[in-house]
């Protein structure tokens, strides 16, 4: 059907993959497979009334349908992972037909291999760190002969006070997360620094200072675990989340714009 196009979730070797029996994905599309050169995807039928180039960019400003499509996205991709070495693939990357699909399979199987056997028994883990502002002491207030004169000027002078000492809890915390990261990086096989996201999208008040993701064998999933809660103390939070199919590790297999987006008519 020309109106509608094939959505790619994720990719796994055929001889580990297996059906997502009665798995729906985007817009309640049954999930299907696609396999060639060894490679199977995961794939749905999706309208490009709606998922086409111009659709998609429209869409992306609006947070519901995006908060939408990123959980029925998400959704399919762990069930993949649950199931076998998964490389997912990034948000809203959608082909014009099958043959598309194939071809990509094909042309990437190479890089694909590589990463789903550098991702076997793998999973990612996430870890955030937020500086906890200081609650501001009686020492941080003038007394005696350095009283100010007005209370204008003692607010004033309060006020300043309180900005250094949040603006050094911050310097020390953003320390302390180079610090964690760095002892977790050698627990991990390998790592990735996200940016750190601002409080309207990580939903707390707190400045983030450590957006990061680790590959850990899931062998050693309990100990990585252990090492997080030795590194939580006090002026930061550490919160650990996961494990999660390995998103932040498959960038070498990631379709380029041109390839993902080719649905003019």
């Amino acid at each position: 059907m020309d109106d509608m196009g094939t959505y790619l979730y994720a990719v796994a070797l055929e001889q580990d993959s297996a059906p997502l029996e009665d798995m729906t994905g985007i817009v309640g599309g049954p999930v299907r497979t696609i396999s060639q050169a060894g490679l199977t995807a995961y794939v749905s039928a999706v309208p490009l009334t709606q998922f086409g180039e111009e659709p998609v960019r429209q869409s992306l400003e609006d947070l519901d349908w995006l908060g939408e499509t990123a959980r029925a996205h998400h959704r399919v991709v762990e069930a993949v992972a649950a199931k076998a070495p998964t490389a997912p693939v990034r948000l809203v990357t959608v082909y014009r037909d099958e043959a598309q699909i194939r071809d990509l399979l094909e042309q990437r199987h190479d890089a694909f291999v590589e990463v789903l056997s550098r991702l076997a028994g793998r999973r990612e883990w996430g870890v955030k760190v937020y500086a906890v502002p200081p609650v501001a002491s009686p020492a941080e207030e003038p007394a005696g002969d350095a009283a100010p004169s007005s209370p204008g000027t003692a607010y004033l002078k309060k006020r300043q006070a309180s900005l250094r000492t949040r603006e050094e809890s911050w310097r020390q915390a953003a320390a302390r997360a180079e610090r964690i990261h760095d002892v977790l990086a050698s627990a991990a096989v390998a790592s990735h620094r996200h940016r750190a996201q601002d409080p309207q999208l990580s939903g707390r008040d707190e400045r983030m200072v450590l957006n990061g993701a680790y590959l850990v064998d899931e062998a050693r999933a309990r100990e990585f675990g252990q090492v997080v809660e030795g590194l939580r103390g006090e002026g930061i939070d550490v919160e650990l989340t996961g494990p999660w199919a390995p998103y932040s590790f498959t960038t070498p297999v990631e379709p380029v714009e041109s390839e993902a987006r080719d649905d003019t008519p």
